[in-house]
């Protein structure tokens, strides 16, 4: 006898029949009478004594006979405590953005997806969307969101953010704090994230077994201060260049190529030229990425000039900062030339909307950066920004680019076809990911969210039929993780976990 569990986005079921031809006819007649859509898996049951061959057989039939969902061997097999999904199949109204700035829509479309690659796209209502992408997200400041946007920037770090981070000599805390941040960023469709971690080697290496453990996609740096730090949170050059090369040593040992390091001195003001130097002969030799934060509030640049005569770009310029693997956060003050340096070297940026008007740094213009041959994600910049959700990002910077268009005539605003490819093949972009995600082309690994605008108790209702792209907007301007019903990161569901 064989006993199969299906399982869909909105019921389960089961059948028993000695003939696979006679059980794919019930499923099919089944899912017709429910008028299912979506994700579909079939399991034998009970799980606890698996027979693959005859899920193979059944799938077979299946998709001899060419059923309208689109049916593929997905070998749902359960080894011991591991679940492994060898094959997806995502059917629905798809959405990615195919180049700059151009989103596309796929209506009725699917994906399928085999050992966590897309192997074929086409046309097939829930919205399927590419994976969401932080660009820049401080994962020690997550107990901090809410606190302290009375002060500007470098008030607020010596008041809140230096003394918070410094708690993370506490690995006990360091766990706790981490494992709850990368959660709630899954939770709300981030499915690659770029982390500043703290000063301590081993309290970072915490958050990389956090990020790998919950299955995300990330980049995870280390900072670097060697100077303007309180006296317990500061190195000494020798310690933070030794202990920056441990870290990027013990991040691969992990052999979970979804995490990177990346070198990550927090400012310009936090270090020197030299030292920069000898950041950037690491990056170089051991093919790592650099990130950091430039140009974001007046007095902060103020004192860049001061340290180092020269510009904010200039001054990563001479040490060798700027390169196309880094990513630089906020860029608000940016000058001409600056921008002009910054596209010589491929160097991308990091637009963080929310924390650039909550710490009253300044608006941001993405459409004159835009002018320029520059790369550009989108950041939570948690906790200057109040928000773990890159979905807020997106609000936040069509609220920005519409606050900077009323000072300027014939401007035309960020929309959310803008925004939402800043979250996505902006992102991967930015981060040189964009051969490997940021949509939904063949090759690609399969980072992807579920999207339900239906969803109960969420913060929209939903009267009327809507199109696809009026479904992005939707979740574009009131979406939240209620709305993000599954998430995959490299082919692999990590929400709801399996």
């Amino acid at each position: 006898m064989l006993s199969f569990r299906i399982t869909t986005f909105g019921s389960e079921f089961y059948i028993q029949d000695n003939n696979p031809k006679h059980a794919s006819k019930l499923c099919k007649d089944y899912l017709q009478h429910l008028k299912v859509e979506g994700f579909i898996k079939v399991t034998e049951w009970p799980l606890q004594s698996p027979n693959p061959n005859s899920i193979k057989l059944l799938w077979e039939v299946l998709d001899r006979e060419k059923t309208p969902y689109h049916f593929v061997p997905t070998d749902i097999v359960y080894l011991q405590d591991q679940k492994k999904m060898s094959d997806i199949l995502i059917v629905g109204n798809i959405i990615h953005c195919i180049g700059v700035y151009q989103v596309q829509l796929i209506e009725n479309g699917y994906v399928l997806v085999k050992e966590g690659k897309i192997t074929e796209v086409g046309s097939s209502s829930d919205l399927k969307v590419e994976g969401l992408i932080d660009t820049h997200i401080h994962a020690p400041q997550y107990p901090n969101v809410g606190l302290g946007y009375d002060k500007t920037l470098l008030d607020w770090l010596l008041t809140y953010t230096y003394p918070t981070e410094a708690r993370y000599s506490d690995l006990d805390y360091s766990r706790t704090v981490y494992n709850a941040l990368v959660r709630k960023t899954l939770a709300y469709g981030t499915t690659t994230a770029c982390y500043f971690g703290s000063l301590f080697r081993e309290s970072t290496l915490v958050l990389t077994d956090a990020i790998t453990e919950h299955g995300q996609r990330a980049f995870v740096g280390k900072i670097n201060m060697i100077r303007l730090a309180p006296d317990d949170y500061i190195e000494t050059r020798e310690e933070s260049i030794a202990e920056t090369d441990q870290f990027i040593t013990d991040v691969r040992s992990r052999k979970n190529a979804l995490v990177m390091p990346i070198i990550t001195p927090r400012f310009a003001l936090s270090v020197d030229t030299e030292f920069m130097r000898q950041l950037s002969v690491i990056a170089r030799e051991r093919d790592v990425h650099i990130q950091s934060h430039i140009s974001e509030n007046k007095d902060e640049i103020q004192s860049v000039h001061e340290q180092y005569h020269t510009d904010y770009a200039t001054a990563y310029d001479k040490g060798d900062m700027l390169t196309n693997k880094t990513i630089m956060a906020h860029a608000v003050f940016l000058e001409d030339s600056e921008l002009e340096l910054l596209e010589k070297r491929g160097t991308s940026l990091s637009h963080c909307p929310a924390s650039n008007t909550l710490l009253k740094s300044g608006l941001c213009d993405i459409r004159r950066i835009q002018k320029y041959n520059i790369n550009i994600g989108l950041g939570t910049d948690v906790s200057g920004g109040a928000s773990p959700s890159i979905i807020n990002a997106m609000r936040s910077a069509i609220t920005t680019s519409i606050h900077v268009s009323m000072r300027q005539e014939n401007y035309l605003p960020l929309t959310y076809e803008d925004v939402f490819y800043l979250a996505t093949l902006g992102g991967a972009k930015a981060l040189s990911l964009a051969d490997k995600i940021g949509n939904f082309q063949v090759g690609k690994e399969f980072d992807a969210l579920v999207v339900d605008m239906k969803a109960a108790n969420s913060s929209a209702d939903y009267f009327d039929n809507c199109t696809p792209m009026e479904l992005l907007q939707k979740f574009v301007f009131l979406g939240d993780d209620r709305n993000v019903r599954t998430v995959f990161v490299d082919g692999k569901q990590v929400k709801p976990e399996i």
